[in-house]
């Protein structure tokens, strides 16, 4: 592990045992239907280790950003995965191109809307706006087995506004519209509602034409400011 990754994985040990309430770990687990380990931080909390752990020290590489997040995502306790993903949102600049498959490695691997969402809308989204070629990456992700990489190419564009690439965004819409997984339908109605801020007439045509094969969920979620 670099140097960097390893002082801010020693940072967050010793803060977060400090603040490890057991009582709260049990009730959080219970809200994310046990699926995850938690040290009991609420957001302000974390939030406060977070900026405690990542003051004063040099701006990372992105072999720092690879090593700091898997060495995250091997920790038990969920607050060690938000940390990371704050860290790269934070630092996502200084992911280069090659980053992509570490991020693809973050979203099938303990896999939930709470680490998959910010990844994909904040992380990816960004790291693909700067590296247009990465968008067939983005393609293959919408038509993967996986559902939460169907997720997160749904959903990279989600603060794309007026740079939103309508025919990817429609077209990954379409193929995965008689998806039987919730988490696809409603990133679907998430990002149709999202971009009809910016073209609202879009939506609705797409919303028209296509209201038999996209689910009643895809249909109500992006259609809820028309």
């Amino acid at each position: 592990m670099t140097d960097l990754a390893s002082t801010l994985l020693a940072r967050l040990d010793n803060d977060f045992a400090a603040e490890r309430d057991p009582v709260r770990a049990a009730a959080m687990a219970a809200y994310m239907r046990d699926q995850f380990s938690f040290a009991g931080l609420p957001a302000p909390a974390l939030r406060a280790v977070e900026r405690s752990a990542f003051a004063g020290l040099p701006r990372p590489s992105a072999e720092d950003l690879r090593e700091f997040a898997r060495a995250c995502w091997a920790r038990p306790e969920r607050e060690f995965q938000y940390a990371a993903v704050d860290y790269l949102r934070k630092h996502q600049p200084d992911a280069d191109a090659e980053f992509l498959p570490v991020a693809r490695e973050l979203i099938v691997t303990k896999s939930w809307w709470d680490t998959v969402d910010p990844l994909a809308t904040r992380f990816v989204g960004d790291l693909v706006r700067r590296h247009p070629l990465l968008t067939e990456v983005m393609d293959a992700w919408s038509a993967d087995d996986n559902m939460w990489l169907v997720r997160t190419a749904i959903l990279h564009q989600l603060n794309y506004g007026t740079s939103t690439d309508t025919d990817r965004l429609f077209g990954y819409c379409r193929r995965q519209a008689a998806h039987p997984d919730f988490f696809v339908r409603k990133a679907i109605g998430w990002a149709l509602r999202q971009f009809a801020r910016t073209d609202p007439a879009a939506v609705r045509a797409f919303l028209d034409a296509h209201r038999t094969q996209l689910s009643p969920l895809s249909i109500r979620e992006a259609a809820k400011h028309l």
